[in-house]
């Protein structure tokens, strides 16, 4: 074998070398990245989670609104990239406690039954304004001492929570996705599709509860997005009577 052969031999064989290092290189991080990925979600491969869809507040029948069923097909497109699998129940047949699944839970407590019992329940610092009434205050969000009014179309408000079933080990989280119209709670879900692994390196698997805008939802649809605050301890603590203004 001459100094060519040999060369263009040792070329090949460097760069298939150089190739499968690349190759289980690029898979060792997809791999990492997906199981960060299973484990803020509670996803792990072959599991079961629930979507929990409200209905359509301003329709008589038992519609659900598009701009849900556009957030629930975003939802269902993460939870298939985890290898996991969905069941879809409406509000009112979700009869089970939390922590045997992850939950992805769509809608205000207004036009969802399974909403107001997990704000109810872990959430005692939040008020909702369900009042059908006309008024400054309808849909308003009290959070602690603070209050947000929708200006509808204009400046909305969403709350994006992740809620870990107490100190049970092992207990898969619930994702609250509550806002003040259909529109925002699709915002919610597009908002953790895209900056989850951020979100994950800054909470890790801990609960959070993240206050949203969605500015000029009428122009910009569900796209654009802004963190007002992070609530999670106003959230979580009970609110004095005194403070309690709006209807829930």
């Amino acid at each position: 074998m001459n100094d060519d052969v040999r060369n263009i031999v040792l070329g090949v064989v460097a760069a298939g070398i150089s190739a499968t290092l690349g190759w289980l290189a690029r898979t060792y991080l997809w791999r990492r990245r997906l199981r960060r990925k299973q484990a803020f979600f509670g996803l792990p491969e072959h599991s079961e989670s629930l979507l929990v869809v409200n209905r359509d507040a301003g329709s008589p029948d038992l519609a659900v609104h598009r701009h849900d069923v556009f957030a629930l097909l975003e939802l269902a497109a993460l939870i298939k990239d985890c290898g996991a699998g969905a069941e879809v129940v409406t509000q009112d047949a979700a009869r089970q406690g939390f922590g045997e699944r992850t939950e992805f839970c769509v809608g205000g407590p207004g036009s969802n039954r399974r909403m107001a019992a997990h704000l109810q329940a872990m959430l005692p610092g939040v008020r909702v304004n369900t009042d059908r009434e006309p008024g400054p205050d309808r849909l308003a969000f009290q959070i602690g001492g603070e209050h947000y009014r929708m200006e509808s179309g204009v400046t909305e408000y969403v709350l994006l929570a992740r809620l870990t079933a107490g100190s049970r080990r092992g207990g898969r989280p619930v994702f609250l996705f509550c806002g003040q119209r259909a529109i925002n709670n699709q915002a919610a879900t597009r908002y953790l599709v895209r900056n989850h692994e951020r979100l994950a390196r800054k909470h890790g698997n801990a609960s959070f509860v993240l206050l949203l805008k969605v500015i000029n939802s009428q122009a910009y649809g569900p796209d654009v997005v802004e963190l007002v605050e992070d609530v999670t301890r106003a959230a979580q603590a009970p609110l004095p009577a005194a403070t309690i203004v709006t209807a829930t």
